[in-house]
């Protein structure tokens, strides 16, 4: 059994991961940033959780790009060729469900 308390988390550099679990294939991940991501399609689906802090997440639907700000609680659900982009708002924290190996 494992607690792990996201607001502690913080790593050296941005999009550091603190990696959870790893079930058949799939990976839980807790990242901390302050800088961007970069534009990319996961190879599979991906669950992204804000636990802290706010991101904008930019995504791409039909050739229009698109944004959203999440806040805390607020979850985003990449279909498979779905192109997007985090951009935190300052400092955050994110939960990340998808395929062990995707960007």
């Amino acid at each position: 059994m494992t607690i792990i308390r996201s607001r502690d988390f913080t790593g050296g550099r941005p999009w550091a991961a603190l990696d959870i679990a790893s079930m058949n294939g799939i990976g839980t991940r807790l990242h901390w940033t302050d800088q961007p991501y970069i534009w990319h399609i996961n190879e599979g689906q991906e669950v992204f959780v804000v636990l802290g802090g706010r991101v904008r997440m930019r995504y791409r639907k039909d050739g229009v790009e698109q944004a959203v700000v999440l806040a805390v609680g607020d979850i985003f659900y990449a279909e498979i060729g779905c192109e997007h982009l985090a951009e935190p708002l300052g400092e955050a924290r994110v939960l990340v469900v998808e395929a062990v190996g995707s960007l």
